[in-house]
């Protein structure tokens, strides 16, 4: 239920936009301000929970570790898995951030008969995702073209790369079916997993089929729907040099454009609420990027100040005649 609930709301994102596109009065409202809404709640958010994170005290080093600890000079150490340096750990931090090292290493448990608990390798997981995020980096990195002319040259080149396998006109770029294969997967395996599926919440579900909108929304406009891309490309650069189109350029722009940027603006605005803000969480997390060498170098507490003690000396030299009469043992007579 909690999945259907979530595909509701993406499909009442859907009419709203309609909603919008079918109305000259609104379509100023879903063109230009709402876009401008969603991105200032995007920046205020994201710095509103990184701000958050680094005021956070981390007062000794708690990184955490798979390889051996750099110790004595004949004792091999791990320096990704265990860094100690400042480069080991902006390596660890690169393998972290590029190529999601940690979920690569991930295992499953399954019990058997016997029954036996077995562990082993899963790599699906990590496949799935890496092929989901560089496809989405890949997708708003080609985006660029339109907000500025001339297209700039690395967003061409991209676009180019991209649409190398050309089979048919418009040009079928590879990051879209990935996307949408590797949507497909991240969603199925939550509904085909019972462990997943009672562990899932709405908001695991929401965030995946409101991306997914927002792909077939652009999958629809290319390959489908034709827009007049020239009025979009106006709108775009309009929005960035804060110059907003007007009726005349948006009343060129078909419905299915309208649906893509509303859901698109709302994946803005929910982003900095939701668990997708680990995007920015991963850089502060000290569990990672934190050097361990805590063997080379003595970290003191910088939040600890004097607290008065009562040591078990003063405690004796207080009560030593009451101790003494009834028998107790003592430190010094």
């Amino acid at each position: 239920m909690k999945a259907v609930y979530s595909l509701l709301a993406v499909v009442v994102l859907v009419l709203i936009a309609l909603v919008g596109a079918s109305s000259d009065g609104l379509r100023f409202l879903f063109a230009v301000v709402l876009p401008y809404v969603a991105i200032v709640s995007f920046l205020l958010g994201m710095i509103y929970r990184v701000v958050k994170w680094a005021r956070s005290p981390v007062p000794f080093r708690i990184t955490t570790t798979c390889g051996q600890q750099k110790s004595l000079s004949w004792i091999k150490s791990s320096k990704l898995d265990n860094p100690h340096t400042a480069l080991g750990t902006l390596g660890r931090m690169a393998l972290e951030v590029l190529l999601f090292r940690s979920l690569f290493r991930n295992t499953k448990s399954e019990l058997k008969k016997g029954p036996t608990l077995v562990y082993g390798a899963t790599k699906y997981l990590w496949l799935g995702a890496l092929a989901f995020h560089w496809s989405f980096l890949v997708i708003f990195l080609r985006h660029f073209k339109f907000f500025a002319e001339p297209a700039p040259w690395w967003a061409t080149g991209l676009q180019e790369l991209d649409g190398f396998f050309q089979v048919g006109l418009p040009v079928i770029f590879a990051t879209d079916a990935v996307m949408l294969g590797a949507i497909t997967y991240l969603f199925a395996r939550r509904i085909v997993d019972p462990k997943l599926r009672y562990i899932s919440l709405a908001g695991d579900y929401f965030p995946l089929l409101l991306i997914a909108g927002i792909a077939l929304s652009g999958i629809w406009m290319r390959y489908f729907d034709k827009v007049d891309i020239v009025s979009v490309k106006q709108l775009a650069i309009g929005l960035v040099t804060f110059s907003p189109a007007g009726s005349e350029v948006l009343g060129g722009i078909g419905a299915s454009f309208f649906v893509h940027l509303f859901l698109v603006s709302a994946l803005f605005t929910y982003f900095p609420l939701s668990k997708l803000v680990h995007m920015g969480g991963v850089f502060l997390s000290p569990t990672r990027n934190l050097a361990n060498n805590n063997r080379m170098a003595r970290h003191v507490n910088p939040w600890d100040y004097p607290v008065k003690i009562h040591t078990y000396e003063e405690w004796e030299d207080e009560f030593r005649a009451v101790m003494k009469a009834s028998g107790m043992p003592l430190e010094k007579d």
